[in-house]
C-alpha cells in the first residue's frame, strides 16, 4: 500500500452526539476513538491534508443538532483541529456523504491534488460508508480505515437486528467486494504514511 505525499485524511462526523448511549444504542469497536486520533496525528505529523467533516442534523431531537453540545466535535478531535503543517478543512453537512456539504469537498481535494482519500469516523455504515461510496464514484483512490470507524446495533425492516460488528462487516464486504474502497487497518495506514508510533484519544 503506498499513501501519497498529498494523500487527504476526512475525519467524518466524530462528535459528543455519539457518545449519548440513550439515543443510539450500543456501539461496537472501543479502539476507534484511539485508532482515528493515530491517524489525525500521523497526517499532521507528515504534513498531509486533514478534513474535519461535522453533521449539523436538521432533526430536532437529534443529538447532533446544531447548538446542541453534541454538535461538537469530541474533545481529542477539537484539541487536534489546527495542529498540523498541512492544508486544513472543515465541512459542514446534514446529509450521509461528506461530499454533500460545504464547503466543496471535491473541488477543495481537487485543488490539493489530492487523488487519494483516508476515510475514518463515525458511523461505520452510514457517514463514513456513504463518503467512501461517493468518493469511489468520483475517481478517487479511497482507504477505508475500517478499525478507526464505529457504529451502533440497528433494527431494520420486517424486524431485522443486526449488531454493530454485523453492520460493520457489511460495510467492509460491500466497500471491498463493490470496489469502492480498499478496506484496511489504522496499523497499515500509520506504517504506509511513513511515521512511528501511534497517537492516543487522550
Amino acid at each position: 500500500m503506498e499513501i501519497s505525499e498529498n494523500a487527504a485524511l476526512v475525519v467524518v462526523d466524530v462528535q459528543k452526539g455519539f457518545d449519548e448511549e440513550g439515543h443510539w444504542g450500543t456501539r461496537n469497536n472501543p479502539a476507534a476513538d484511539d485508532n482515528i486520533a493515530a491517524l489525525i496525528d500521523v497526517w499532521q505529523a507528515t504534513g498531509r491534508p486533514v478534513v474535519f467533516v461535522r453533521h449539523d442534523s436538521t432533526k430536532p431531537g437529534s443529538p447532533l443538532r446544531a447548538g446542541h453540545e453534541g454538535n461538537g466535535f469530541k474533545e481529542y478531535v477539537e484539541q487536534r483541529r489546527g495542529k498540523g503543517d498541512g492544508a486544513e478543512l472543515l465541512v459542514t453537512k446534514s446529509v450521509n456523504s461528506a461530499f454533500y456539504g460545504v464547503p466543496d469537498l471535491d473541488a477543495w481535494l481537487k485543488g490539493a491534488g489530492s487523488g487519494q482519500i483516508v476515510v475514518a469516523g463515525i458511523q461505520t455504515n452510514m457517514c463514513a460508508e456513504t463518503t467512501a461510496r461517493m468518493g469511489g464514484n468520483l475517481g478517487y483512490e479511497v482507504f477505508f480505515a475500517l478499525d478507526a470507524t464505529y457504529t451502533f446495533d440497528a433494527v431494520g425492516p420486517w424486524g431485522w437486528a443486526l449488531s454493530a460488528d454485523e453492520l460493520a462487516r457489511a460495510t467492509a464486504v460491500s466497500l471491498h467486494g463493490g470496489g469502492f474502497a480498499k478496506v484496511v487497518a489504522t496499523e497499515e495506514l500509520v506504517r504506509a504514511a511513513g511515521a512511528v508510533g501511534v497517537g492516543s484519544a487522550g
